[in-house]
């Protein structure tokens, strides 16, 4: 998928299809909906990104606390799963293939898996032992997969895992936008465009992900499956 082109004044600026928009807003919601369930079913971990564990690391070593294992180990499976989603997309382009939909493929049976293994392996018992990091470690390369989906197969979408970015920047053109600095329909409009939507849509996702784990456990993790199911269906159209 590319970005189409449209007029805009001063020439031509570039315009996110509706497909690409439904992405990113799909996988946002799905990176809010795994990270506040795993967060809440293994003691604090986050799946979708590495730096709030760096931050609980220290926090923990501190403080009489559990799961610091997890959260050591999540930064070099987060790698590995990226290290592994770039090598498998350039496999895939050497045979010609477009990667994209094989990227949301393994992100779908990495998710499934953690889903799982989290009702395969209940009760986890210690944050710490060796059938939760495994459960965790799952969810992490998971994200660590949508994360290198992001700059491979969206790369000029905004980013659905950490919405630090994306509120920062969508601050910053509404204060332009609001002291006329920049033309309304011109790179900042389009910017909130991409960012709007994924920060909803990733605020969504975290509160039916922490509602969907209190409800269901780990079988909650049916939705954001079926979510990228849905997203496969929608780029093979």
């Amino acid at each position: 998928m590319t970005p189409t082109q449209g007029p805009g004044a001063g020439g031509a600026r570039l315009a996110v299809p509706d497909t690409d928009l439904c992405a990113g807003i799909g996988l946002a919601f799905v990176a809010g909906f795994v990270d506040a369930a795993a967060f809440i079913a293994l003691a604090g971990l986050f799946t979708a990104h590495v730096t709030g564990n760096f931050v609980l690391i220290g926090a923990e070593l501190v403080s009489t606390s559990v799961g610091v294992v997890a959260k050591l180990l999540a930064l070099p499976a987060f790698v590995l799963a990226v290290a592994a989603t770039r090598l498998f997309a350039l496999a895939l382009e050497r045979r010609g293939r477009a990667p994209l939909r094989w990227l949301l493929g393994l992100e779908i049976l990495l998710l499934a898996g953690f889903g799982l293994a989290g009702l395969g392996l209940a009760p986890l018992g210690s944050p710490d032992g060796v059938r939760a990091v495994s459960v965790g470690m799952l969810g992490v390369a998971a994200m660590g997969v949508q994360n290198a989906i992001g700059r491979l197969g969206l790369p000029h979408l905004a980013a659905t895992t950490v919405m630090t970015i994306n509120v920062t920047q969508a601050v910053i053109d509404l204060v332009d936008l609001a002291r006329g600095a920049v033309t309304p329909d011109g790179p900042a409009r389009i910017r909130m465009r991409r960012m709007l939507p994924a920060v909803l849509a990733f605020a969504v996702g975290a509160l039916a992900g922490a509602f969907g784990v209190a409800a269901w456990s780990f079988g909650c993790l049916a939705v954001p499956v079926a979510v990228l199911c849905g997203l496969m269906l929608l780029l093979d159209a």
